[in-house]
């Protein structure tokens, strides 16, 4: 590919997730499509993070909502930029405590027919494990509801994206299912990721395998000498601990 794509990096770090963001940022400028424009949307109710004073860092402000707010209602803050993120070739989703470790290129992108123009990354604990035991939404109270027997892949909803166009397209539908169980007092099993799991069921998309998607501290015999992605431990107390972090 010669074209130089636009690049949007979609990043939540209320609170004091901005624990997170410095080396985010600095990984991610390094090994994440290195050879194309980013540009980083840190949706933050912080007055200050680093490198905010960079051009391709915008900060916008998103009020800490409490959890699981802060993570159900993603979709809402994406959405609250459409029209200035249907400008970017792609969108790419990525959790606080991201941190990038080799090299990331073109490989991950998703082609509009055979991949629905959707990326998603497999989830690290349903490794090698089949479709009875992953923890989908068994509610069927909820839109994110899959029976015992349906679906072929357990996604992590801490690494997405895909063309912007179809992205939007996925935010969108995503959010309208979270405000009609909203309005139901129903809030998935593991939220937004209970929804995106819905959302690909009998949908085409690209998944990566969890080398994309590591936890720190894991050891994953496949993968651990080739880690993409660390997944930063949040109960780690070097980054102040789920309580912390959550508070």
């Amino acid at each position: 590919m010669t074209k130089k794509l636009k690049i949007a990096i979609l990043y939540i770090c209320t609170g004091k997730y901005t624990v997170f963001w410095k080396d985010f940022y600095k990984t991610c400028q390094k090994y994440f499509l290195k050879n194309h424009s980013k540009t980083y949307f840190v949706f933050t109710d912080s007055e200050h993070i680093e490198y905010d004073n960079k051009k391709e860092v915008k900060r916008i402000y998103q009020k800490k909502l409490g959890w699981p707010f802060d993570t159900l209602m993603r979709f809402d803050m994406f959405l609250s930029q459409k029209e200035e993120l249907k400008n970017y070739d792609y969108l790419f989703f990525c959790n606080a405590n991201l941190l990038f470790r080799k090299e990331i290129g073109e490989e991950i992108l998703p082609d509009k027919y055979a991949h629905g123009g959707i990326l998603v990354t497999q989830h690290p604990g349903f490794y090698n494990k089949t479709n009875l035991e992953y923890t989908y939404d068994r509610n069927p109270n909820s839109t994110a509801y899959i029976p015992m027997g349906g679906g072929v892949s357990y996604v992590q909803g801490a690494f997405n994206g895909g063309r912007s166009y179809e992205y939007l397209k996925m935010c969108e539908e995503l959010s309208k299912s979270i405000h009609t169980d909203l309005d139901k007092n129903v809030i998935a099993l593991w939220h937004d990721e209970s929804h995106i799991n819905k959302y690909i069921l009998n949908r085409a998309y690209k998944i990566l395998p969890c080398k994309y998607l590591y936890p720190e501290g894991w050891k994953i015999e496949e993968y651990k000498d080739d880690i993409k992605i660390l997944i930063r431990d949040k109960a780690n107390k070097k980054y102040g601990g789920h309580g912390y972090l959550r508070s």
